[in-house]
């Protein structure tokens, strides 16, 4: 019988269950996860982001998922133009202990693209995760991380309930208002108030 490690607690240390003993994990730092890849101990064929010290395995992306992912970048890119920058499944710096990946992000615009280095909270108007079967880790490690790190405004697409769950007021404990838009709803960016978005924009035609 193999013996797992299985992470019970990731703020704010990282402490894990072996083989029903508890154990204080030792957290990764950004610094220490981006010299790995520097030296090529995780390649584009590992699909993994670090969150809250720990690196995670990223799940397989379904045709429903890419395909939702490319419509609402398409989407962004339209509305935004030169206001900000529209980015895809790109690393973010939330803090010295996370640097994911998100399906979608909206960042102010930088003449360098970023090119020097990734977004930062203060740089981020918007996060989207596309979820399926990532529903439960987009709910709870990632909008607690992401509310930590003083996201503005966190939207998770439902996929399997054709809703968009609208996360705003972060805190330490957690972003303090949540809203659920279905179809037929519309709602507002906390950062660019005056652009509309109805839940069918993100959605198939069926």
């Amino acid at each position: 019988m193999s013996a797992v490690i299985e992470i019970i607690e990731s703020s704010p240390t990282l402490t894990g269950n072996f083989n029903g003993q508890n154990l204080k994990l030792r957290q990764i730092t950004v610094k220490e996860y981006d010299a790995m890849i520097e030296n090529g101990v995780f390649d584009a064929n590992d699909q993994v982001e670090l969150l809250n010290g720990a690196i995670v395995e990223k799940m397989p992306q379904g045709t429903k998922h890419s395909a939702a992912t490319y419509r609402i970048a398409k989407k962004f890119f339209k509305i935004f133009d030169e206001k900000a920058i529209v980015r895809i499944q790109d690393a973010i710096w939330l803090d010295g202990i996370s640097e994911p990946e998100p399906d979608i992000v909206v960042a102010y615009p930088k003449k360098d693209d970023y090119e020097k280095s990734h977004p930062t909270p203060a740089e981020i108007y918007l996060i989207l995760e596309v979820s399926d079967s990532t529903l439960s880790y987009d709910r709870n490690a990632k909008s607690e991380a992401y509310s930590r790190a003083g996201i503005r405004q966190y939207l998770v697409l439902n996929l399997p309930d054709k809703t968009i769950e609208d996360y705003r007021e972060p805190s330490a404990n957690g972003f303090q208002a949540k809203q659920t838009y279905r179809l037929g709803q519309e709602f507002n960016l906390v950062a660019f108030p005056e652009v509309v978005i109805s839940v069918s924009d993100f959605l198939p035609n069926e």
